[in-house]
């Protein structure tokens, strides 16, 4: 017989390079999920990947006089690290401009065309660009874009249409029979009472405007939209409508689509409905969750509320590790609805559930091991006083574990896994140890309550593998277990009598939470080379010619570039002036690689008092745009200058 299957996906990413914790949230929870699912035994698909066509990307490749492919390129390779560095564990990372991809793209524009669901005709409507998304100017709010809130424009043009408003009933229907195809219950009514009852419109599928796409194979002048072609992601990872679709004989419908709640209409109306078209089962589940806010707002690079000494997914992993960071989005957030994010939380529940419960548990009962022992595992013995309330709450975990992961409730599982901890923390003081230890006739208790403490450290090694990546490994290893247990193994007594015990020492180090906070601080003054945003009265205030005179700018070449050990936000540039030759530092790494920088001219500040920044001496700036999503883009002169040439 067959075994089970699941399929799990994430949104696909625009990769901006504005990476910060939020981000994360999505494909941590995914993959925690992906692991549970695997130590269940089940064959798992786990599918994430990048959203690399529309008008963002064309616009951005063009402001920098490069192709679409050498401005996305860096961006995707940036993003993969990122995965790496959060041990995130894909089974495929899709892109849009993959062959496979684009081929089946238009085999499907092509069949919905044939069929007479893809139509042509013309449109009009808002379109936001940082969303890609159009909107009628009743779904404005304040005339602006009712997701991000920033500027829409009108716009107009010849485009083929799907007949979305033909499958409304059958959407309507669907909500009505599968009560579970979309969660939260919030995220239905706002579907069924928003959009479905209100009536579809039929939904625009091309554009003539955007060349960086996925060319219509009945019509070339036109690409297909964005956010369609990022959608069928979901079939064409797997080989739908290609020579080998087994995948997607294996793993389809998929289990489990999880997204922002700001893509939701994306995902529950126009995607099912196009499934439906294409006579396809429609996925079993989609989950909508809330975002991670700062401020009570959502953390946003354009809205500069994601601070990147505070939020950097790269430095907080710098510093705390990976597992405090994962431990952090799957303990902390109430899922499905929206949750806060500050340093101090973040602090605190690493001190508090890591530090202090985990940690100290791993380490007092290695370390009484081996003080009392040898390093030898002593006998279970027989069950006494506390053991079998502790031995009974370890094995019972997992059930808690599984009903909680099967309703995608990571914070729930982590909160049972932590209840046996901290029962065994409780335990020890119960217990008293160190004082059976003075009683020799009380060796063989003694030696009871330590395997008990060693089996928990056990137990709770494996049912943490799914959430942490780092820790329960160590754990394992510490105690002479194999660190490959799975679900199987989590029988109370599956330690073996005269096993080796190593001490291990603190996996969560402490944390000063006053020390931690300043250090934040005096890290984002040390790696900020830019100037302190002038107010909105400093704006407006007109300066005079002889203010103007004080800055000298001049054309730089840059001749060598590195990037700064010590930061993941700074290039180190040797920049050829004229005669002279400068050592600047410059925070453009999430843009530009090093090899890209090297030949380029530049508009460089060069009386600029030197600092250094990481360490590395700074003597002058690199003068940039920035746009409304925070990416930067050099100034270069428009014709060929010798460096040192003044900017006047």
């Amino acid at each position: 017989m067959e075994g089970k299957k699941y399929y799990i996906t994430t949104p696909i990413y625009y990769p901006s390079g504005n990476w910060h914790i939020g981000h994360c949230y999505t494909t941590v929870i995914c993959d925690a999920l992906a692991r549970f699912h695997k130590m269940s035994g089940e064959e798992v698909f786990f599918l994430t990947g990048t959203d690399e066509h529309g008008q963002k990307v064309e616009k951005e490749a063009l402001k920098r006089g490069i192709t679409p492919h050498a401005f996305i390129d860096p961006l995707v390779a940036r993003l993969k690290d990122m995965w790496r560095l959060l041990d995130v564990g894909y089974d495929r990372f899709i892109r849009t401009t993959d062959e496979d991809h684009v081929r089946c793209v238009q085999k499907i524009y092509q069949k919905l065309y044939e069929s007479g669901d893809v139509y042509k005709s013309e449109y009009e409507g808002y379109y936001c660009t940082p969303c890609e998304s159009f909107w009628t100017e009743s779904q404005l709010v304040g005339g602006k874009c009712p997701d991000c809130g920033r500027e829409v424009t009108l716009q107009r043009e010849e485009s083929y249409f799907f007949r979305l408003s033909k499958y409304a009933p059958a959407l309507l229907e669907h909500y009505k029979k599968d009560p579970e195809f979309l969660q939260p219950k919030s995220r239905v009514n706002e579907m069924v009472n928003n959009f479905l009852k209100a009536g579809l419109n039929d939904f625009s599928v091309s554009r003539t405007t955007v060349k960086w796409g996925v060319p219509l194979p009945f019509d070339e002048k036109h690409t297909a939209y964005v956010w369609i072609d990022a959608l069928l992601n979901y079939i064409t990872a797997l080989g739908y409508g290609s020579e080998d679709d087994s995948l997607f004989r294996k793993f389809w419908p998929a289990d489990l689509h999880m997204v922002g709640k700001e893509i939701v209409r994306f995902h529950s109306i126009i995607w099912p409905a196009m499934l439906m078209a294409l006579g396809i089962p429609l996925p079993k589940q989609i989950y909508g969750h809330g975002w991670l806010l700062i401020g009570g707002e959502k953390l946003s690079k354009s809205k500069e509320n994601a601070r990147p000494e505070l939020t950097d997914p790269y430095e907080l992993v710098k510093r705390y590790g990976t597992d405090a960071v994962r431990y952090y989005l799957l303990r902390e957030i109430p899922f499905g609805s929206d949750g806060e994010y500050t340093t101090e939380r973040f602090l605190l529940r690493v001190n508090a559930d890591l530090a202090n419960d985990l940690g100290n548990l791993v380490s007092r009962t290695s370390a009484m091991i081996v003080q009392y022992f040898g390093g030898v595992l002593p006998a279970r013995g027989e069950a006494e006083g506390p053991d079998g309330e502790l031995a009974s709450l370890a094995e019972g975990a997992f059930s808690k574990v599984k009903r909680a992961m099967d309703g995608l409730n990571a914070p729930e599982a982590l909160e049972a896994i932590f209840g046996v901890v901290a029962r065994a923390n409780k335990y020890i003081d119960e217990t008293t140890p160190w004082l059976l230890a003075k009683d020799p006739a009380k060796r063989e208790r003694l030696g009871a309550v330590l395997y008990n403490l060693a089996e928990v450290c056990r137990i709770a090694a494996i049912l943490l593998k799914p959430f942490l990546t780092k820790a329960p490994a160590l754990i394992l290893r510490s105690f002479s277990c194999d660190e490959n247990e799975g679900f199987e193994s989590l029988a109370f007594g599956g330690l073996k009598e005269g096993a080796k015990v190593v001490k291990l020492p603190p996996i969560f180090p402490r944390l000063d939470l006053k020390k931690e906070l300043a250090e934040t601080e005096r890290l984002a003054k040390e790696t900020s080379n830019e100037a302190k945003p002038a107010s909105a009265e400093d704006e407006k205030a007109p300066i005079g010619i002889e203010d103007f005179g004080k800055v000298e700018l001049k054309i730089g070449e840059v001749i060598a570039c590195e990037r700064v050990a010590k930061s993941e936000k700074l290039l180190h540039e040797t920049v050829k002036i004229g005669s002279e030759t400068r050592s600047v530092v410059s925070g453009i790494a999430k843009f530009y690689t090093p090899e890209e920088m090297v030949g380029k001219k530049v508009v460089l500040v060069t009386n600029l008092k030197p600092v250094k920044l990481c360490g590395v001496l700074s003597e002058g700036m690199i003068l940039c745009a920035e746009d409304g999503e925070g990416n930067l883009s050099l100034l270069s002169p428009e014709r060929a200058v010798e460096s040192g040439a003044k900017v006047r």
